[in-house]
């Protein structure tokens, strides 16, 4: 069912300073970007560090949240699994897919988890609209969708769907941590080690899947306008 009853207000706070805006160039060991998170939040908690977006890459891997179901795990051998203390199920980051590891102080903005969580589907959504693809919320379902009319009905009759972007949050002393997945263009076969987000009755896709030539560069122009309506401004660093 179509979620229309979360219009988020804007998490915006005009007297917070830019977000910082970060782009890592390969690919970042999971490992290495939880401690790192981990770090940035403690500081932001403590009043020591601005705000982050953190752009990224992983290598092929599987990430357990906290409501993941061992049986989802499909192929335990085939990428390397990290529980981490986000929400949700088992999620896939590789290589053509653009993560987002958000960390904002909601206690400057909106102490509001389920704002917040509507707040980053928005983000996504209007991403995605800038480049003329609907995405779209679902009341039982976390994410971002996309409907596929050229593929066969599903068997309860309605028309299939993809799932294009994963969220999984997690809050310390309000500070956000973790974020977002949108599939540019991954290899979607590495999805089939899982049950992605514990969820078998739909697919996954990309960008590239879905017919768009687009560059993670060009993802990431667009990805940032829309983070801004919806955030407020933000400033490139290193």
């Amino acid at each position: 069912m179509l979620r229309t009853d979360l219009n988020p207000e804007m998490l915006a706070h005009p007297g917070s300073p830019p977000v910082e805006w970060k782009i890592s160039e390969g690919l970042v060991a999971y490992e290495d970007a939880l401690a790192a998170m981990e770090e940035r939040v403690a500081a932001i908690a403590d009043g020591r560090a601005d705000e982050l977006v953190w752009l990224l890459e992983h290598p092929p891997l599987y990430t357990a949240g906290t409501s993941a179901d061992p049986k989802d795990l499909i192929d335990t051998q085939r990428f390397p699994v990290f529980a981490t203390g986000r929400g949700g199920e088992y999620t896939y980051h590789g290589p053509g897919q653009r993560v987002a590891y958000v960390m904002l102080d909601l206690k400057r903005r909106r102490q509001d988890v389920r704002a917040y969580v509507a707040a980053l589907e928005e983000v996504v959504i209007r991403t995605l609209d800038m480049m003329n693809v609907r995405g779209e919320r679902r009341e039982d379902r976390v994410g971002v969708w996309v409907r596929r009319p050229e593929k066969p009905l599903l068997p309860d009759g309605t028309m299939a769907e993809d799932k294009i972007a994963a969220l999984g949050i997690r809050l310390r002393r309000w500070v956000s941590f973790h974020g977002l997945s949108l599939n540019v263009e991954p290899d979607l076969s590495h999805y089939g080690g899982i049950v992605p987000c514990g969820i078998s009755a739909y697919g996954v896709t990309s960008l590239v899947d879905l017919g768009l030539p687009v560059t993670m560069a060009d993802v990431d122009i667009v990805l940032r306008q829309a983070f801004e309506q919806v955030f407020g401004p933000t400033a490139t660093t290193g």
